[in-house]
């Protein structure tokens, strides 16, 4: 059996028909054709797939993907400009040296939007619980830090 279903998403409308249990991971990248979010762990512990819902910072591997239905969803590829503009903390990331193999990327970067979207001078201590969801085995969150703060700053 399968729902229909309309997943709002960077702004746009996507109509889908959606078996009961699948995760929203998967209808954004095999439906949706979306594969910014990553699958790491399936199991909500990596933070790879870290997506916006109404704005709160969620993990499409073990969100259903009929719970989003008519909600608003903003993955990695909504945060950069219509005009193929870096979002203010993608160029951070690049600058600051918080991206090296870009697998944790997506998701630290949903992380510190949502964030910064609701306190936008967070000071050490709240960037690194804010990222605390997320996994990164190659740049040991300093440059990630640095670029939230250096975004911070800006503001």
């Amino acid at each position: 059996m399968r729902y229909d279903a309309t997943l709002k998403v960077n702004g746009r409308a996507y109509p889908v028909a959606i078996e009961p249990g699948r995760n929203l991971l998967s209808v954004l990248r095999s439906e949706v054709g979306l594969t910014g979010a990553k699958e790491g762990c399936d199991d909500s512990e990596c933070g790879a797939c870290m997506v916006l819902l109404d704005g709160q910072p969620v993990n499409s591997c073990s969100y259903l993907a009929l719970q989003a239905d008519g909600r608003e969803i903003v993955t990695i590829e909504g945060l950069a400009g219509e005009d193929g503009d870096l979002h203010p903390l993608q160029q951070a990331f690049l600058d600051q040296g918080g991206v090296q193999c870009g697998f944790c990327t997506p998701g630290m970067l949903i992380s510190a939007k949502a964030l910064l979207d609701r306190n936008p001078s967070p000071d050490e201590d709240e960037i690194r619980l804010a990222l605390s969801g997320n996994l990164c085995r190659c740049t040991g969150y300093s440059g990630i830090v640095r670029a939230v703060q250096a975004v911070a700053e800006q503001r």
